[in-house]
């Protein structure tokens, strides 16, 4: 990925990044501003056979070009399998043929066979002469006993290879890993800049920054957001539609989509409880806070049903519970003592 294809706010730090020396690199912050994007960028950088006087990736050579259509021979994927699939990455034929023989599901987690492979990967010799890379995405994806697979060769690393790990969550890996990488912290695009990318990526001037508010701030959230179809004025009708209890306001949402649109309102009526500005929806769109004690335990029980909104027993029954839950606690705030 060369560095013209990045998002402008990604741009400098690939080249900060470039300019200093380091066989691991941790790059960490919240999902939806690109540490997946710039990881890649910063291994096709590393492995780019004409690289620009930045030292970023050209874009055009064989290896960018190998890169492009994911048969790098010098540059591993580790990812859960879901992820590879939604991101162009192919499995590898024996954890392909078991997916589509029905033997299994695409894993959520990044499988320590995947590991062991890439272990193996790092001791080989480099097939075009620029190194290997081994790039890690969601690093907190990786259980204790993969996690384990991977501190040895990331501690002393055999021949030419680096690393670069990217996490949405970095406080979830184990402290050993941390403390082997180089730290990165991506940093927030500005408001104007990530409007800006948005309207360039065909999404509509007048919707970018409600989809952008809707996801926190996170252009590549607001992105996926536009792509699928929602649509900023349910977004805002939707507290006022919890207060009534009506389900349909979220029909259209899977269990882990309606958890995760709740867990936005929680969060805003637990800022506006505390005197601070709501960031996921505007003001006037939210109904009065609930008593602290009503939301505390709401955000509490859907931190649990966020544990099991991938596979919900009943999809159906799940969301109908939701709705009641949200519609029970948005009402308590009418029966606070004044």
């Amino acid at each position: 990925m060369s560095a013209e294809a990045l998002s402008p706010w990604l741009r400098l730090p690939l080249t900060e990044l470039l300019r200093q020396r380091g066989h691991a690199w941790l790059l960490q912050g919240p999902s939806g501003i690109g540490q997946y994007e710039l990881a890649l960028a910063l291994a096709s950088a590393w492995l780019c056979e004409q690289p620009t006087e930045e030292g970023t990736a050209c874009g055009n050579c064989p290896s960018c070009h190998a890169i492009e259509v994911r048969t790098h021979a010098d540059l591993c994927v580790l990812m859960p399998e879901v992820a590879m699939q939604e991101l162009g990455w192919p499995l590898d034929e024996k954890a392909q043929a078991d997916i589509d023989d029905k033997k299994r599901k695409p894993s959520r987690e990044i499988r320590v066979e995947a590991m062991r492979d890439a272990v193996g990967f790092a001791q080989r010799t480099s097939a075009r002469g620029r190194g290997k890379v081994v790039l890690v995405y969601p690093a907190e994806r990786m259980n204790t006993i993969t996690a384990n697979a991977l501190l040895k060769t990331l501690e002393e690393p055999v021949g030419d290879v680096r690393f670069v790990l990217a996490s949405e969550a970095a406080w979830q890996l184990l402290p050993t890993i941390r403390s082997r990488c180089l730290g990165f912290t991506l940093p927030w695009p500005a408001t104007a800049e990530a409007e800006a990318w948005l309207a360039a990526q065909d999404v509509p001037a007048a919707d970018a920054a409600a989809l952008l508010r809707a996801a926190g701030g996170r252009p590549s959230d607001a992105l996926k957001l536009a792509r699928s179809g929602q649509s900023p004025k349910a977004w805002a009708l939707l507290p006022k539609a919890m207060v009534r209890g009506d389900i349909g306001a979220l029909a259209d949402h899977a269990p882990a989509q309606a958890v995760g649109a709740l867990q936005k309102l929680c969060h805003d009526l637990m800022a506006v409880g505390n005197g601070a500005a709501p960031r996921f929806f505007e003001a006037a769109d939210l109904p009065a806070a609930p008593p602290r004690l009503a939301l505390a335990r709401w955000s509490k029980s859907l931190a649990s049903a966020a544990r099991t909104a991938e596979h919900p027993f009943n999809a159906g029954l799940m969301l109908e519970a939701l709705v009641s839950e949200a519609r029970t606690t948005l009402n308590s705030a009418a029966r606070r003592r004044p």
